[in-house]
């Protein structure tokens, strides 16, 4: 790793565990969601850093598309306005400390207790394709087909979920003119 690299990680590190921290000490869901996006932005650059930059950049865009989706939903169907109504993200916090404490603990002993293995070989060309390889080389057809399954439910909830058609209002024979509108008011009511 160059200087470059040193100076990102050194920068993305620390900046991800700060916006971390910031989740629990904002006042709100919006500016903790934001906190959290920062973080794992932070997160996933550190990752391209070390060398992985597909999975570096598959963490940034899956964690931006959560976090935005979070923040439409919060705007959308939160009580308070748009999630900034003053509140506090800490919980039983007592609990919390002893359970993050404990587990961090448990970590921090298992980096030095276990018995890392050896590099054997030299380091492959390109990361991207042998972690493709490694997560999947046997299961390809499983994850195409559950893209298509998956898609195939979004369109059909979304099908579902909507009360009339692109061309109801236009009656059953599509001969109504002008076009009615089903759910009230509008032309030819």
């Amino acid at each position: 790793m160059g200087t470059t690299g040193t100076v990102l990680l050194w920068t993305l590190g620390p900046a991800a565990l700060v916006s971390g921290v910031l989740v629990f000490a904002v006042s709100s869901m919006a500016r903790a969601t934001f906190a959290l996006l920062m973080s794992l932005v932070c997160a996933g650059g550190v990752v391209t850093v070390l060398g992985l930059p597909y999975l570096g950049v598959v963490i940034v865009l899956m964690m931006v598309m959560e976090m935005v989706i979070m923040a439409v939903f919060m705007i959308a169907y939160m009580m308070n306005p748009a999630g900034l109504m003053p509140m506090s993200m800490l919980h039983n916090q007592r609990g919390a400390v002893a359970v993050s404490g404990a587990v961090f603990a448990a970590l921090v002993a298992g980096i030095f207790l276990v018995p890392w293995p050896d590099r054997t070989g030299a380091r492959p060309e390109d990361t991207t394709f042998q972690l493709g390889m490694a997560l999947m080389e046997e299961q390809m057809l499983t994850m195409v087909t559950l893209g298509f399954v998956l898609l195939a439910t979004m369109v059909g909830a979304t099908v579902l979920a909507t009360r009339r058609g692109r061309y109801d209002r236009f009656g059953d024979n599509l001969d109504q003119r002008p076009p009615r509108d089903p759910a009230g008011g509008g032309v030819g009511r």
